[in-house]
Parts: C-alpha cells; structure tokens; sequence
C-alpha cells in the first residue's frame, strides 16, 4: 500500500479537514453498514470451525472458574457473521448444558446487514441482543470475545520532528495534511525518533480502561485475537482493503475496509492501571496450539472425506503458521484480579 504523501498547511486548518480518526470512524461506519459481509477479507472464525469452537471451551473454563454462576453474559464485540459465536455456543450446549442455561448472549455491533446475518446464524441457540457500545452490556459476570475488533477502531496519528514539533495528521480531499498539536500521551519509557509516526487508538485504551474497571467489581473475562505489534512507534500501519486488494485508504471513502495495527503494549498497560489483570500478548499459533487445533483438527479430519480434511488441514495451518496468521496475530486476556489465568497462556504470560 502507497503511504499518501503528507504536507503542511496553512493556518488555520484547511476547511473541510478532518482529524483521521473522525475520517476513519466515518469510512468504516459507511462501509459495513452498505457493503457484502466480509467480502473483501476472511476472518478466522471462517475459516475453520474449530476456531470458535476451542473460544467455546476456553469459555466454559473460565465459567468455572468463576463459580459457575447461574446467570452469564456471554458477549462478542465485532462479530461477523456470527460464525464464532455459533461455534462457541455449539460446543458449550453439548458439553456444558448447564451453562448454556445460564448464558445470555449480547452483541455489540452497529451494523443492520451485519445483525441480520448475525440472527440467522444464532437462530438455533439464542436470540441475541445487540449493543452499539461495551458500556451498554448488563452489569452480571461476563465473558467477552472480540475477533478482529480493535484493529477497525479508528486511529490518530501524530508526527514530531526539530522544525515544526509535534503535529497531527487530518485528512483533506484525499490527502493527509498535518496541523500543530501536543504531544500525545505514550506509555511510560517509549522513545521515538523524528519523523517517525505515532499512531494512537483512543477507543481501544478506552475499551481497556472500562473492561478492567468493570472486572474489579463484577466477575468476568475478555480475550482479545486480532493483528498488531508491541509498540505505538513501528510507523504509519494504516491500510484498506478493496475488492480484497490493498488500496489507498484515502480514497473511495466507505468502498474499503480501513484497518490498523493494534498496539498491545499500550493496551494493556491501560488496562492493568485500571485493575484488570493482563495475560499475553501471545502469539495465536502459540496460543490455538495450547488450546488443542490440531488435536481437534485432525479429530474432524479422520471422520471426513479426504476433500474436506484437506481444508480443514489447510485452514489450520494458516491459522497457527508463522508465516501466516499465526505470528502476526496476538491474543491478548483480561480477566478480574479474583481469577485464575486462563487457558492458553503459559506461565508467566500475565503482563
């Protein structure tokens, strides 16, 4: 993807500028509100139904570990087709039945086509109730999942160099333009060099702060899978997906996906000051590994026809590989501090 070519305007700001996260917030909401489900990308849940699946047994573990409680909101935030959630409730139904009576499942998501597919898919195990926002979600014990969530929540971006100082990028007739700004707030001890772009997601760490807030008074969990790195200062990694090709982000506004890289080290700092614990960020292949994949890959595999177990085989794979999503994505859990840690992270991955 070409990086749009930054400039310096006048002051003060050019009319009609817009702060990128506004742009971003703007373009996406457009996007999955008018556009095909998921047709200009595939998601994990997708790909295998073993994904949901090991989510569904990773839940029942920590439902236990709360004391089984008898009621549970069993939440997903950005959930698709509702494929994972289908897959979660699926296992949890056969193995657990007691726990499936106790679940009410509640999705945040903002998008009608989306709610629509959504429904469809739940329509064997629930009726869902939808939210546009995580505040929204009932004060009982929870557990969260959240798929390729952050990484679509919108970003800024600031850039600091001897000349000018600190400024922030906007977005001005399919451009970016840059405009004096403070110093943004970055995680104790990061260093940065000049010229370097600084992205920060204000909703995730907002997400963080409420979740952790939320877990040191109200039992629950959250696991977060999605595509990211351990630092604000890695560059510009805003992108957007067309037609399932990279394209300019800055143009055709709602026609593309537009996605960043999460910062995990920031997020989770967010969320252990506000009192949740932190586990991971682990690598997904390291952690659907834990969790059993290819155990239960190959348990699908030998009751198939050679066709399907192929898929099945190959989807794995492309799931845990490093070269594929398996190092690239992170799996990152809060859960209250009265929790044990929860499945999937080895020793010594609390944060």
């Amino acid at each position: 993807m070409q990086t749009p070519n930054s400039h310096n305007p006048s002051h003060p700001l050019s009319a009609g500028a817009e702060r990128l996260d506004v742009f971003m917030a703007r373009a996406n909401a457009q996007y999955y509100a008018t556009h095909p489900l998921l047709s200009d990308f595939v998601t994990a849940p997708e790909l295998s139904q073993v994904f949901g699946e090991l989510l569904g047994a990773w839940a029942v573990a920590v439902w236990q570990s709360m004391g089984s409680p008898t009621r549970l909101i069993l939440a997903e935030a950005g959930p698709g087709r509702g494929t994972l959630m289908a897959d979660a409730l699926r296992v949890i139904t056969r193995l657990v039945p007691a726990m499936a009576h106790a679940i009410n499942v509640h999705l945040v998501e903002t998008s009608p086509l989306m709610r629509a597919a959504q429904a469809q898919a739940l329509q064997p195990y629930c009726t869902p109730l939808w939210h546009s926002h995580l505040e929204t979600l009932p004060n009982a014990p929870l557990i969260l999942f959240a798929n390729e969530f952050l990484d679509a929540l919108p970003i800024r971006q600031f850039v600091c160099s001897p000349t000018t100082g600190w400024q922030e990028r906007y977005v001005h007739n399919g451009a970016f333009i840059c405009h004096p700004s403070p110093a943004p707030t970055l995680p104790d001890g990061r260093k940065f060099e000049d010229d370097t772009v600084v992205e920060v997601c204000e909703p995730a760490l907002h997400c963080a702060q409420f979740l952790a807030h939320r877990f040191t008074h109200t039992p629950g969990a959250a696991l977060f899978l999605d595509y990211g790195h351990f630092s604000s200062l890695t560059g510009d990694s805003l992108q957007a997906l067309r037609h399932t090709k990279p394209t300019n982000p800055l143009k055709t506004v709602g026609e593309a996906d537009l996605t960043a890289y999460v910062d995990f080290t920031a997020f989770a700092a967010r969320a252990r000051h506000a009192g949740a614990s932190v586990y991971g960020a682990v690598t997904q292949g390291a952690f659907l590994r834990t969790l059993g994949l290819l155990e239960r890959t190959e348990q699908l595999a030998a009751s198939t026809n050679a066709t399907m177990a192929s898929k099945l085989r190959t989807a794995a794979h492309r799931l845990v590989a490093p070269e594929q999503m398996g190092h690239l994505f992170k799996v990152l859990a809060l859960t209250s501090p009265t929790l044990p840690p929860p499945p999937g992270f080895i020793k010594g991955s609390a944060a």
